[in-house]
């Protein structure tokens, strides 16, 4: 128990305060930091994409520094997207291209090998693994870069570790600590480190802060921000309306496998969580 209060004597600046230990920033999805983005450089082209099941003719393309937010209901086909993406997930219509070319090999290994990184939904499960401590989370998809003849480099493993850990202002004592003793919120910045420290330039994001507090949630959107100002593609499934809107230069409303409403969604022409819902029901 941090504290007690009184209701109706709190704000809700106050009971944030309490939560995370620090003043939430009012511009809290940092829209301010909204710039343009590079329309000539296309990341990901899906053209005429169905996939088995509910998902059927999705054309989009993802451009470099742009944040492009998918939306829709659970079964939407939002999540099935960014799989096919992430090389889990074969077409069964239509092209999908990375960089102007098909993924070598349609599996997880082709997507990062082209730059893309995924940060799962759920995290415990497919972004970390407890038991193994940080550094050797965050250099897990980079084995060939610290690998010499199959001998690693621990030192050099360790020491991009530290670097990231200051860069993100990870909490940890050390970069020798179990993963699945960090908190939530450090744990996603040690998935999306994993990937970044290895230069991916297609970041995809599935609910990216489900299940984070208040100051882990603005931690993730100050590294989106900064993804995308150092010309990163971002796919981002986001867990509310106001995130999306928050966020994204782009957003695409799905409904029932297919795409229904795209938004541009400059500042000062964003749209309204009821325009989102509005296509969704």
């Amino acid at each position: 128990v941090v504290d007690v209060v009184t209701k109706g004597k709190a704000t809700i600046e106050d009971i944030q305060h309490k939560m995370v230990g620090r003043a939430v920033d009012k511009e809290y999805y940092r829209e301010r930091r909204q710039k343009p983005f590079d329309g000539s450089k296309v990341l990901v082209e899906l053209d005429g994409v169905s996939l088995p099941g509910r998902v059927k003719d999705i054309s989009l393309k993802l451009h470099a520094g742009e944040v492009l937010c998918l939306v829709g209901a659970e079964g939407s086909g939002s999540e099935s997207i960014v799989r096919a993406i992430y090389g889990m997930i074969s077409p069964s219509l239509g092209t999908l291209n990375i960089k102007g070319k098909p993924l070598p090999q349609t599996s997880p290994r082709g997507a990062a090998e082209s730059g893309v990184g995924y940060v799962p939904r759920e995290r415990k499960v497919e972004g970390i693994i407890s038991g193994m401590n940080l550094f050797e989370n965050m250099t897990l998809s980079q084995q060939s870069r610290f690998s010499n003849w199959g001998i690693l480099n621990i030192a050099a493993e360790k020491a991009l570790a530290r670097d990231w850990i200051k860069r993100l202002s990870i909490k940890a004592s050390s970069e020798n600590v179990d993963c699945g003793n960090l908190s939530g919120g450090n744990q996603q910045k040690v998935v999306l480190s994993k990937w970044r420290s290895g230069g991916s330039d297609i970041m995809l994001l599935d609910h990216p802060t489900r299940g984070l507090d208040i100051g882990a949630k603005e931690d993730v959107y100050e590294m989106v921000r900064d993804m995308s100002d150092d010309g990163v593609g971002i796919l981002l499934v986001a867990d509310t309306f106001e995130e999306a809107i928050g966020l994204a230069h782009t957003i695409i409303v799905m409904k029932d496998g297919r795409m229904q409403k795209r938004f541009d969604c400059n500042m000062g022409n964003k749209p309204t969580p009821f325009d989102l819902l509005h296509h969704m029901v």
